[in-house]
Order: C-alpha cells, then structure tokens, then sequence
C-alpha cells in the first residue's frame, strides 16, 4: 500500500469516527435524563387516562421508584411505616399532567391518603412542609391531596408544620383504585394555573422538585389511627420533568456534519489522487 492511500485511509477513518462521536453525544443529555431517578411525564396524543388508574395508557409511560420512609423531622413522630417504596408514572398532553401512584397495602381503610409535593417559586424549600431549618430558611410548598373517603383531591400549601391550609381555588383532581393489596391513585392538573404564587408552574423539559407522603390508614387495637397528620411515609425531594415535544435539530446537524464530512474527503481524495498522477 502507498503512502498516499495509506493517508486517504486514515483520512477516511478519522471522518467517520469524529462524525460517529458526534451523533453519540447528540443523544447524550437524553440517554443520562432517561437513566436518571426521576419521574418523566412522556407527552401523548390524546385524552389522560386522568380518572382510570388502569388504563392501558399508563404502560407507556417510564416506571420510577422511591423508596419511603418514616417522618422524623416533626413531633408525633413515627418509627414504622407500611409502604416502603412507591412507584410513580406521569403522563402529559400538553395542557394536563397526570401521575399514577402504585403502592402495596394490605387493607383498604377510609382513611389511607396519599399526597405529592412541589417547591412553589425559586425559594428552595425543606421537604418536610417547608419547614424552616438551619440548613434550609423554607418557602412555600404545593401540596396535591387525596383521600380514600372523600373520593378527591385537595389542593393546598403549607411554609413549615402548623401551616397547612386548603386554597381558596381548588385546580387539582384525584382517582384511588384498590385491588389485590394494592393502591393505584391518579393525580392531574393543569401545566401552569393562574395562581403562581400558590400553585407550583409545570414548564416543558424543565426539571423541578417533588416529593410523596402515604398513609396507611389502619387502626390499631384501641381504635385509633396509626398514620395520621405528620405520622406518615414520606420521601426526599427528588426530580420531575415533563416532556418537551421532539427536537429534531441534533439530527439535522448530524447530518449536516457527514455531509461536510463526506464532501471534504472527496475534495481531499481528489487532491491526493491528482498529486499521485503527477
């Protein structure tokens, strides 16, 4: 082999690999959002399965799971729970977000509830009701609310324990189907309300804070509640993101850069062809 075509060959080699590189890292933010613990609202077309926890439409939506553990962070602490881990799905249309809990329980009671959580503003806030600490001043938090007796959500805020109220305007709705040992609860509302300064905002492929809380509402030998108010399952804040429509742009440039690619090893190869003839 000449040492022309042994530098067309390498030529060659590093246009293809440099073009391969590049098409890897046009998919990289999406590979590691798809691999990160959060929960991801995928867009659909079409109505939310908002008031039928087992639509089939909620399997195309990615599982995430938290684990769950005792509030410690308050009086009336409790040291056991009964969910360990919860698992989340969200779906989005655009306009509505909805989000599937799934959780084990072995009874129904009237009483079980569960509830999401969202920081409202800039102002970071503690997940334990955006209550003041030394290492978190708190802000106001968003809190979505159901429970098994009263059939429907509640939307209210709270900035720290002591502080939780309903709003005056009522945007969220809620579903609980139990089968089996298991709750499943839908949660949807509007992407973004007229009330930002009470209502978390959902912006489009912008991630946010969220948290859960669960409560078991089986009683014990005396009749009295074992989870009840701040005696509850809850979660650190973790990640949500509703998902953009597609952005088809990292491919055009990929293809933008083979077709420089290509059409500079032809101009390159020509040349080295004519220098070799001569």
């Amino acid at each position: 082999m000449t040492r022309v075509t042994q530098r067309t060959m390498t030529t060659l080699g590093m246009g293809v690999a440099g073009t391969a590189v590049f098409l890897l890292l046009a998919g990289a933010t999406q590979s590691f959002a798809q691999e990160s613990v959060a929960v991801r609202a995928t867009l659909v077309k079409g109505a939310l399965p908002v008031d039928d926890p087992d639509a089939a439409a909620w399997n195309s939506a990615p599982q995430a799971q938290f684990p769950m553990s005792p509030q410690v962070h308050w009086q009336n602490r409790i040291q056991e729970v009964t969910v360990k881990d919860l698992k989340v799905r969200a779906l989005h249309d655009g306009t509505q977000v909805a989000f599937l809990f799934e959780y084990a329980d072995p009874t129904e009671d009237p009483d079980d509830a569960a509830g999401i959580e969202f920081m409202v503003g800039d102002k970071k806030a503690h997940f334990a009701h955006g209550q003041p600490m030394a290492q978190v001043e708190g802000g106001p938090v968003n809190i979505w609310f159901w429970k098994n007796k009263d059939g429907k959500a509640l939307d209210m805020n709270a900035k720290g324990f002591g502080t939780l109220k309903a709003q005056e305007h009522q945007d969220v709705k809620a579903k609980g189907a139990y089968a089996n040992g298991t709750w499943k609860v839908v949660f949807s509302r509007n992407l973004s309300t007229d009330h930002p300064d009470e209502d978390t905002q959902v912006k489009l492929g912008e991630f946010i804070n969220i948290a859960f809380a669960v409560w078991d509402g089986r009683k014990d030998g005396a009749g009295d509640l074992v989870e009840k108010g701040s005696q509850k399952a809850v979660s650190s804040w973790w990640y949500f993101r509703a998902e953009a429509p597609p952005d088809y742009s990292g491919y055009l440039y990929a293809a933008l850069a083979m077709g420089l690619t290509l059409a500079f090893q032809f101009v390159l190869i020509r040349k080295l062809k004519k220098g070799q003839s001569a």
